[in-house]
C-alpha cells in the first residue's frame, strides 16, 4: 500500500507518465469533458471534494511551470482566484507562468490535457490547467 502522496490510483498514474509540457486539468462539476480525454471523476456531491483541496493535493505531487485559467474567474469568482494566487505565490520569483483565456477557449484547451479531474466544486469558473515542468 502506498504510504504518502496521492492515493487515487488514476491521478497517480497520470502524473507519473506526464512529461515536460504535458497538461492535466482540475475542473468543477460542470466543465464539459470530451469523450477523447480521460475523465477522473472524484465528484460525490456538490462541494465534495472541493476544487482547492483537490488542486492542493495534486500540486504537492507535480512540478508546474504554467497554469491556465478562464479570464472570467477574475470577475465571477475572485475569492477562488485569490486562493489560487496564494497557493502558487503568483507574482513571486518561483511562481509558474499564468495565462488567462476566455472560457470558450479554456474548454477547447482542456481537450489537449492527459486527463481532466472532475471535482464536486459548484462555483463558477473553478477550472485550471496545470502544465508540467521539467524536474531537472
Amino acid at each position: 500500500m502506498k504510504k504518502t502522496g496521492i492515493l487515487n490510483s488514476e491521478i497517480s498514474r497520470v502524473l507519473s507518465y506526464m512529461g515536460h509540457t504535458d497538461r492535466i486539468c482540475v475542473a468543477d462539476c460542470g466543465l464539459p469533458i470530451p469523450d477523447e480525454v480521460e475523465r477522473i471523476d472524484l465528484a460525490l456531491k456538490f462541494g465534495v471534494p472541493t476544487f482547492m483541496e483537490t488542486l492542493k493535493t495534486i500540486t504537492e505531487d507535480m512540478k508546474i511551470e504554467k497554469i491556465v485559467l478562464a479570464e472570467e474567474i477574475k470577475e465571477m469568482n475572485p475569492a477562488l482566484l485569490d486562493e489560487i494566487t496564494a497557493l502558487f505565490q503568483l507574482g513571486g520569483a518561483d511562481a509558474p507562468e499564468v495565462e488567462f483565456i476566455p472560457h470558450t477557449e479554456f474548454k477547447l484547451a482542456s481537450w489537449d490535457c492527459k486527463a481532466i479531474v472532475r471535482t464536486g466544486e459548484n462555483t463558477p469558473y473553478a477550472n485550471i490547467i496545470l502544465q508540467s515542468a521539467c524536474l531537472f
